[in-house]
């Protein structure tokens, strides 16, 4: 089936998602994040976009982004290319990272500009991996607080208000305030328990124990490998239950 042509935003802003291929984690550690920022920054100044917004979650990016000097194809193939050049180099594997097409919608209206940028705020707290905004390091929200530096925080503040610091203090209310609204997002699958994840490693690589993936010749291995992967268990999950190296399988 033909791919459908994305929908041009008029206002030029888009709500992106971008997420590793078979749900791969893309952030293994800390060094890997602030690279992916770094990059947003980089490419900020060479592609002249304007940035509202993002949040890196373990295994997808969101952001929200406004188009100026360059439409938004080559932005996001500039950004990718980069963060992928740099992340195989240091994880020694080569390939995608990144699934082929990202997702995108367009943002037109200040209501829903404001929905977009709380929704992307609030994706640490829905996922409960912290119960603050505030305390997420991934993602844009400190910036607006304390003047960060790849974000436009001008115009978003001044939505909230002509004096400053009343305008942080609206913004951190609007962002406290729960949302459900209809955004772009992913289908996310469910974490796997280990007990779970052990049970489909027996099956999947028909072996009595997991810690025997680790006998099994290279080739096979790393079919194996790709397949756990498939079925939604982590880099990380795989590497504790199996006794695997995470580089062997994350190159995998």
């Amino acid at each position: 089936m033909p791919r459908t042509g994305r929908i041009k935003s008029e206002s030029g802003i888009y709500h992106i998602i971008l997420r590793g291929i078979n749900r791969q984690t893309i952030f293994e550690e800390d060094e890997d994040a602030i690279k992916f920022v770094e990059t947003l920054g980089e490419y900020k100044e060479k592609s002249g976009y304007k940035l509202y917004a993002y949040c890196l979650m373990g295994n997808h990016i969101h952001l929200l982004l406004k188009e100026e000097d360059e439409e938004l194809g080559i932005i996001m193939r500039r950004i990718g290319a980069s963060y992928v050049y740099w992340y195989n180099l240091k994880y020694n594997r080569c390939g995608h990272l990144f699934q082929d097409r990202y997702k995108s919608e367009p943002v037109e209206g200040e209501n829903y500009l404001l929905a977009v940028l709380r929704y992307i705020h609030q994706n640490p707290l829905k996922a409960g991996l912290v119960k603050d905004i505030g305390d997420y390091k991934w993602s844009s929200y400190c910036e607006f607080i304390n003047k960060g530096e790849i974000i436009d925080v001008d115009f978003i503040l001044g939505l909230f208000g002509k004096e400053r610091t009343k305008a942080i203090d609206n913004f951190k209310s609007f962002n406290e305030i729960f949302s459900n609204e209809g955004c772009l997002d992913i289908e996310e699958r469910k974490k796997l328990a280990d007990n779970e994840a052990i049970e489909i490693i027996k099956k999947v690589c028909n072996v009595p124990h997991c810690i025997d993936l680790q006998t099994i010749e290279k080739e096979t291995k790393s079919k194996y490998l790709r397949l756990l992967k498939k079925e939604g268990l982590s880099t990380r999950q795989i590497a504790r239950l199996t006794g695997i190296s995470r580089v062997i399988v994350l190159k995998a």
